[in-house]
């Protein structure tokens, strides 16, 4: 009868009342115990309070515990609570029951060397093993069918389902449950990314057409000869070309760009031409050994007077200036376009410039079909592109600006300015106008190179010879 004062004056304020709790702890450890109502009552007090200390000490401890230490701690709290431990810590703390007995066993396992006891790996929370098997294990042959659905080497089999609609994953996860499997879109994703080693990518473009011509490769190395032969002795070397034409106005721009959240910049719906602001026709010229372009932002048409305009001014605003010695221009352009090599307008408007600055112009085009190899696309009009990228080109103004500023790490600058001349679609080149052209074919393929020298030097150049139509 000594123990049962403890009960009747309990009291869990104090240093008393915490001493008294551990006395009771003895108590509720005695396998023995049985009392009355009274008793009873005061017992579940007790382990109340218990449990609450327990929960709060969890409480502080949980942001620092991983699924194995919080195991491993609920279960010594189980085993240091006494009798109905298991069930006292899993109430407060929300536990299962099972995950405590679990911890408790692996405890005593270590403690009591158990030759059962499995010791963890380094780096595991759980035996190998544990929970529920993976879909591709309970379902034998789930893999390959999945394979077989999206495998890009079976695009030509006309029997390959989903041959003819996209292969996202519902359609996938719907089409296996035809051939008798059960896979979620979630379980497709994994079993994609993990065990078939496919992700979603589009499409990309390497091919250059169904047939290239024989001499393809050899016109790249004249090409980059030239380029060398040409920047060793000091003279200009340019890439030119016309960039995709721009819708001006309030139009969507692909890309994106850094705005307050939930607030992105209103543009129109439909991208239709705007009558009154029309587009810009942006044509560039690179410089490939000073990395400088000069941009004309054209409002008109792209024809063979807007390019070689286009290289005039660059000539004038930055040309001359860093080239005060040069005597010949190397030029370097797609193969079609309106700096193709077939345009006789393209020619006479050379004659002209040559005419006018009293260079000796050489013309190298690319192979037909390789117009992405020409430097200015990779070294200038991708770095506009993504300057503007997310911005509506709401006016001319905005798109020169645009493109003079862009710049690059290494060193890109850029000038631009609007060209608001007419230039006429159409024009007719007579036989007259080309016998004035003093032309000169080089030895391999005359058609793709071939020198245009000033009139006023043409005595000086015997072996000139005017172009036949």
């Amino acid at each position: 009868m000594t123990e049962k004062k403890y009960w009747t004056n309990l009291s869990v304020s104090g240093n008393e009342g915490w001493e008294n709790i551990g006395k009771v702890d003895q108590l509720m450890m005695d396998e023995d115990w049985s009392g009355g109502r009274k008793d009873e009552r005061l017992y579940q007090k007790v382990r109340a309070e218990k449990q609450k200390v327990i929960r709060e000490k969890y409480d502080r401890l949980k942001p620092f515990l991983d699924e194995r230490s919080r195991r491993l701690w609920a279960a010594n709290e189980a085993v240091a609570f006494g009798k109905g431990g298991i069930r006292a810590v899993a109430e407060a703390l929300e536990m299962s029951p099972q995950t405590l007995t679990e911890g408790r066993r692996e405890l005593q396992g270590e403690v009591e060397g158990e030759e059962d006891a499995e010791a963890l790996p380094p780096g595991r929370q759980r035996r190998p093993g544990g929970g529920r098997k993976k879909s591709a294990e309970r379902q034998p042959g789930l893999v390959k069918a999945i394979e077989a659905i999206v495998d890009p080497a079976t695009r030509g089999d006309p029997m390959t389902p989903l041959k003819w609609t996209s292969k996202s994953l519902i359609k996938i996860s719907a089409e296996l449950q035809q051939q008798g499997y059960q896979a979620s879109t979630t379980v497709v994703r994994q079993i994609l990314r993990e065990d078939l080693k496919f992700s979603l990518q589009g499409l990309k473009k390497t091919k250059e057409g169904a047939k290239q011509h024989p001499d393809r490769d050899a016109q790249f190395q004249y090409l980059s000869q030239q380029c060398r032969e040409f920047q060793r002795r000091g003279q200009p070397v340019i890439s030119v070309d016309a960039k995709k034409k721009e819708l001006i106005g309030d139009f969507k721009n692909g890309g994106r760009e850094w705005q307050p959240q939930g607030k992105p910049e209103a543009v129109r719906t439909h991208d239709f031409e705007d009558k009154e602001l029309g587009k810009g026709i942006p044509y560039g010229v690179y410089d490939t050994s000073r990395n400088e372009g000069w941009v004309s932002v054209g409002v008109d048409h792209d024809t063979a007077e807007f390019a070689v305009s286009s290289i005039r001014n660059w000539w004038t605003h930055m040309g001359k200036t860093v080239y005060p010695d040069a005597r010949e221009l190397l030029i370097t352009a797609d193969a079609g376009g309106s700096n193709g090599y077939r345009p006789k307008l393209w020619k006479r408007e050379l004659q002209k410039l040559a005419d006018e600055t009293g260079l000796t112009l050489s013309i190298c085009h690319f192979p037909p079909g390789t117009s992405k190899w020409n430097k200015i696309e990779h070294r200038m009009f991708c770095h506009i592109t993504a300057n503007w990228r997310g911005r509506p080109l709401s006016s001319l103004e905005v798109i020169v600006n645009l493109i003079a500023g862009t710049t690059t790490q290494i060193g890109l600058n850029i000038q631009a300015a609007p060209d608001l001349g007419a230039y006429e679609k159409g024009i007719h080149v007579s036989k007259d106008e080309m016998s004035k052209v003093q032309l000169k074919p080089a030895a391999f393929h005359g058609e793709w190179n071939y020198t245009i020298t000033s009139q006023n030097s043409a005595a000086a150049e015997p072996d000139v010879v005017s172009l036949q139509i």
